[in-house]
């Protein structure tokens, strides 16, 4: 059986790992069905004399900042590599490799996608404006929650030494506890009477 504290703490525990796996675009597709017709071409004249702008390595890398469109919750490379059925996110990869071969810098591609798709294109908002709270309202609550959870346990924890059996004073392996009694001086020196007239008896 659990306690109150390893509850609370494995909790926690369950809500970062889920938070950070929502936030990295890296969890488990939704069970929503999948929009295979929401693919748009992206496609843009390549540069004069354009060479590939970046290796199969780097142009990987670029596909995980790429949100599929298809409804899942994962990157263009993670969908295209992982869901077979998605016909989404292998229609963007070739935008991609057309985008890279044609010339165009990391950066520009994205900016590509964002115009034809709008900022859902990206797996994390863009640093400005309002969509910075996107980056720090995580961290502030997950302080906040363990803070508050710190308090609580710490409440608890002087609340039940508050009310722990005392051990019996004198005790040879202090391994015998004696039940705190709520008694006065004037209750007890008759309850000591009592004993002592029990026992001449």
């Amino acid at each position: 059986m659990l306690t109150r504290r390893e509850w609370f703490v494995a909790a926690a525990g369950a809500g970062a790992v889920l938070t950070s796996r929502v936030l990295s675009g890296q969890g488990q597709p939704t069970f929503t069905p999948m929009d295979q017709g929401a693919y748009r071409p992206v496609l843009r004249e390549p540069k004069p004399g354009a060479q590939p702008s970046m290796t199969p390595l780097e142009r990987d890398q670029l596909e995980r900042t790429l949100k599929c469109q298809c409804t899942c919750i994962l990157d263009v490379y993670t969908c295209r590599t992982t869901d077979f059925t998605c016909s989404v996110s292998p229609a963007m990869h070739r935008d991609v490799m057309r985008l890279v071969e044609g010339g165009f810098t990391a950066q520009e591609i994205k900016d590509a996608f964002v115009a034809t798709y709008g900022e859902v294109a990206l797996t994390a908002p863009v640093k400005q404006g309002f969509n910075w709270a996107g980056y720090f309202a995580p961290a502030v609550v997950m302080t906040t929650g363990g803070i508050i959870l710190t308090m609580m346990i710490k409440r608890w924890t002087a609340r039940a030494a508050a009310n722990a059996p005392v051990v019996a004073a004198g005790s040879a392996s202090a391994a015998v506890v004696a039940p705190r009694i709520d008694a006065s001086a004037d209750e007890m020196a008759r309850l000591e009477k009592a004993l002592r007239e029990e026992d001449f008896e």
